[in-house]
């Protein structure tokens, strides 16, 4: 099993409000991270379409998914945290949501800064999409990354 896969694995259990709602890690690599969440009645706003908290929720993940992919190698020594994060709905998301995300700067100097300041701040990118590829949401989530050492 690849150290992906592992985190992947463990991200998937660590996040009891995510496995609550359903959502569901499909990919994690120094790349980005893509995960879904199906619709479904609990997870369904008044207008029989995904609740925005839904999607908050699919999209925040994401994000974590992509820190964790680019931080793959140090994850035992970090302390990450969601800081900030915004939401723009764009259009009404009914069935099967994906999410894309992806780290925004450049890896290799967000690890340098790590090493020389202990700490990092940055932003994930995550777009969500419906199963027509229609984009419904745009999110950016901002993590702060701290060296345990």
């Amino acid at each position: 099993m690849s150290a992906y896969e592992m985190v992947k694995d463990q991200l998937s259990k660590m996040v009891p409000f995510a496995i609550h709602t359903g959502v569901v890690i499909d990919e994690l690599s120094g790349e980005g991270a893509t995960c879904h969440l199906e619709q479904r009645g609990e997870v369904e706003n008044h207008i029989q379409s995904m609740h925005a908290g839904a999607l908050f929720v699919l999209g925040e993940q994401a994000s974590g998914a992509a820190y964790a992919g680019a931080f793959v190698d140090r994850m035992m020594a970090l302390r990450p945290v969601a800081a900030k994060a915004e939401i723009s709905y764009l259009k009404i998301a009914k069935g099967t949501i994906t999410a894309k995300a992806k780290v925004r700067d450049d890896v290799d100097g967000l690890k340098a800064k790590l090493d020389q300041d202990g700490k990092v701040v940055f932003a994930v990118d995550v777009d969500l999409f419906d199963a027509d590829e229609l984009h419904v949401a745009s999110m950016v989530v901002d993590w702060h990354v701290k060296s345990l050492s």
